[in-house]
């Protein structure tokens, strides 16, 4: 089994790993580089899940503008003045911008959504299923759900990624932090759209 350079040299671009890693990948996977890309893939990710814990106050700044009608200012953060000067790191900012322009989530996390907000959605939900006659457990079982959705919605890391609709913007970030090496947070977004006020 004869493996390409090429192959080699595109597994190491799309995952950041070495040459040697990307190649100890396809080996393992017999030459098949969708089979490589994923197992690469899945430990990239769960090196990302200990990365998330490591301080991250180096970063940007992104400003982007959609057609002078709406405004948008992400601070996305990172462990290095290295890494915050990467096309890659400045091409996720301005993505997470634009799905702020787009989206305009209210939230960053699901932890940032306050707990007498989700608890006036909740009731709200509850008086409306019990109006609509559904009995109590059943009506239980849908708040869950739409409250679940209600929030994704709101929540930026729960939104799904416009450019890809198979990932959320926690995907994308956690995609970001395998491949750059270093915790990647965003920190704050500001929105503003002309003729709306808070």
């Amino acid at each position: 089994m004869s493996i390409s350079i090429d192959e080699i040299k595109r597994l190491k671009e799309l995952t950041g790993v070495g040459l040697t890693d990307a190649k100890a990948a396809l080996t393992e996977a017999n030459g098949d580089f969708d089979a490589a890309l994923k197992a690469m893939r899945e430990k990239g990710l769960t090196k990302a899940e200990k990365r998330s814990e490591r301080e991250a106050r180096a970063g940007l700044v992104e400003a982007y503008v959609h057609d002078g009608r709406i405004g948008v200012l992400v601070e996305l953060n990172c462990e290095t003045d290295f890494v915050a000067r990467t096309d890659d790191f400045k091409a996720l900012a301005h993505d997470i911008a634009m799905q702020v322009a787009a989206m305009n989530p209210a939230f960053i996390t699901a932890d940032d959504v306050p707990a007498q907000e989700t608890e006036r959605k909740t009731a709200e939900l509850i008086e409306a299923a019990k109006a609509s006659g559904k009995p109590a457990e059943i009506a239980e079982k849908a708040v869950a759900g739409q409250l679940k959705k209600y929030f994704a919605e709101l929540t930026l890391y729960e939104q799904t990624f416009w450019k890809d609709d198979k990932l959320t913007i926690a995907d994308l970030v956690k995609n970001h932090i395998a491949k750059l090496g270093e915790n990647i947070v965003v920190r704050q977004m500001r929105r503003v759209e002309l003729g709306v006020s808070e």
